[in-house]
């Protein structure tokens, strides 16, 4: 189990191997199972990512309390006649990672990547790589190894829980996995890919988790699409070799501290923030009932 990034690149550095390769091994150690059996698991939670990551362009889905929806099929057919100024590869991407969020809110299946909360970041990332580089699914396979391995890490050094980290550890942790990810699958070295990890988190500190009635709906479709825009910024900034001064695991430990700090009412209490507001209040009155 890695305890660091840097153990986990020093591993892959030294023995001159990628990030993907280590964690499959650390996998195939720990289950005792083969390395095409441990593939095929990731292929069929691929698979599911690009089920969920499409449905709603397809087609609207609507969540069940009905406060949130829509916004994916609206956003990708809007492109189809107007030039967005996130780019071509970046709002397709925007789009997959609202479809991903609107389908989990419709109780459709998703990949929790690391929760459901946050699940559209990674997919939507990565599935738009695909798409525009004309990457195999073996490799796209590879980067979800990756990111497992970065998620990992943070989870042995901090957390993944919006009720104990506040958003900053959903979204921040699988914009920071994605970004990770993305960099290894481009090319990039285990070093690059851990300074995208630290470049995507140290933009995403302090970020509250205050989900209006209580629901992984409002904010959270909205952020993972904003997640996915930290995910890019830190892609390019890795890979033309910038770094970030405070080293990853202090940013991941930093995310931690300030995750055990945060008052209770920001950290999916739904008794702060945005939940908090007039409007906030009004629709969880609406989804539970003036009582």
């Amino acid at each position: 189990m890695f305890e660091s990034l840097q153990e986990l690149v020093s591993i892959a550095e030294n023995s001159k191997k990628s990030l993907a390769e280590i964690v499959i091994e650390t996998e195939m150690t720990i289950s005792g199972d083969a390395e095409e059996h441990i593939r095929l698991r990731m292929q069929k939670r691929l698979d599911i990512m690009k089920e969920s990551a499409q449905k709603a362009l397809d087609k609207p889905v609507k969540s069940l309390s009905g406060i949130s929806g829509g916004s994916a099929y609206k956003f990708w057919h809007w492109l189809d006649g107007n030039e967005p100024l996130t780019g071509s590869i970046m709002s397709r991407a925007l789009a997959r990672a609202l479809s991903v969020n609107e389908v989990n809110a419709g109780m459709g299946c998703i990949v929790a990547t690391p929760t459901a909360g946050s699940a559209g970041i990674l997919p939507a990332t990565l599935i738009t790589l695909q798409e525009s580089h004309h990457f195999s699914d073996d490799e796209i396979v590879d980067a979800l190894f990756v990111a497992s391995g970065i998620g990992m890490v943070i989870v042995n050094r901090a957390n993944v829980s919006g009720a104990m980290g506040g958003c900053q550890a959903e979204t921040g942790s699988a914009a920071a996995m994605a970004a990770g990810a993305s960099v290894a699958l481009m090319g990039g070295s285990p070093h690059q890919s851990a300074q995208a990890v630290a470049i995507t988190l140290k933009n995403m500190l302090g970020l509250v988790c205050d989900p209006v009635a209580g629901l992984v709906e409002v904010p959270c479709v909205k952020r993972n699409a904003a997640g996915v825009a930290q995910c890019f910024v830190a892609i390019d900034l890795a890979l033309a070799g910038i770094e970030s001064v405070i080293p990853p695991d202090e940013v991941i430990d930093a995310m931690a501290n300030i995750g055990k700090v945060m008052d209770k009412n920001l950290k999916e209490t739904g008794l702060g923030g945005l939940a908090a507001t007039p409007t906030g209040k009004r629709l969880a009155a609406k989804v539970w009932g003036d009582s």
